[in-house]
């Protein structure tokens, strides 16, 4: 079980596999209020980075669980150097339809909704690993601006402009869901040049080493054409965030409430 072998390859180096830098972790972390000893499951939770550095700054215990060997390694590494192995989990398992043994204060995925089929599914999955009163992080992309033609949409790397939404549409598919969106950290054109910028050097060193290898062609093309492509698309039209939602309260006669998950 394993992730394909160009991103292992691509994102080899990276600590943080989607457009978020250390800060926006610390800026989520804060504004999530985290409790010592709340406990976080992260689906595709990559090389550990998020639940690492959250066990360390606000002790939190926690389960990571992603299809990558070389990420999982990663994370456990992560773990060690910065001395909260005995708080996080690192498990190499499939993600999708993964549901807790022990509910979750925050149950999130931060730039894997593909293993839900989209962010509703996989609001739903998490859903089912989630306290009551907890919370739920979801990370994804939405237009920055409106690609004018598909081919740009394309070239922005979604299938046709309607693979994403706007903000104003992301947060209000968010409450048709059932859920109110209680913050959010986005980010910006920068941490998108840290996500996709760090590849480049990658490709280039793992060229070096390996110029015969089965994908040396494949990594060549995509090290030629992506910086322009980024530039010239991505960083212009795609914005990306990470939304925490709570199941929307639910009045009752009396002024009693339950949560809509009740």
């Amino acid at each position: 079980m394993d992730i394909p072998r160009f991103f292992n390859i691509t994102e080899s180096e990276h600590r943080i596999h989607n457009p978020f830098t250390p800060d926006k972790f610390v800026t989520l972390g804060a504004a999530l209020r985290l409790k010592p000893g709340a406990r976080v499951l992260d689906l595709g939770s990559g090389s550990g980075e998020m639940l690492c550095t959250w066990a360390r700054d606000h002790g939190i215990v926690g389960t990571g669980i992603d299809m990558s060997p070389l990420f999982t390694a990663q994370a456990k590494l992560r773990a060690k150097e910065l001395g909260v192995a005995h708080q996080v989990d690192f498990i190499h398992d499939d993600a999708s339809g993964y549901i807790a043994e022990e509910k979750a204060d925050v149950a999130a995925c931060v730039g894997a909704t593909w293993i839900g089929g989209g962010a509703a599914g996989t609001i739903a999955l998490l859903a089912k690993s989630l306290c009551t009163g907890g919370i739920i992080l979801i990370g994804e992309p939405y237009w920055r601006q409106l690609p004018p033609t598909e081919d740009i949409a394309r070239k922005c790397l979604a299938s046709s402009m309607s693979d994403f939404l706007s903000l104003p549409e992301l947060l209000e598919s968010f409450g048709n869901l059932g859920y109110d969106v209680v913050e959010m950290v986005l980010a910006n054109q920068d941490s998108w040049d840290r996500y996709e910028a760090a590849k480049w050097l990658t490709m280039r060193r793992w060229l070096e080493e390996n110029p015969d290898d089965e994908l040396a062609e494949e990594i060549r093309s995509s090290l030629s054409k992506e910086p322009v492509r980024h530039v010239t698309y991505t960083r212009e039209y795609v914005g990306w965030g990470v939304f925490a939602l709570m199941p929307k309260l639910v009045s009752f006669p009396c002024g009693s409430v339950a949560t809509s998950e009740d």
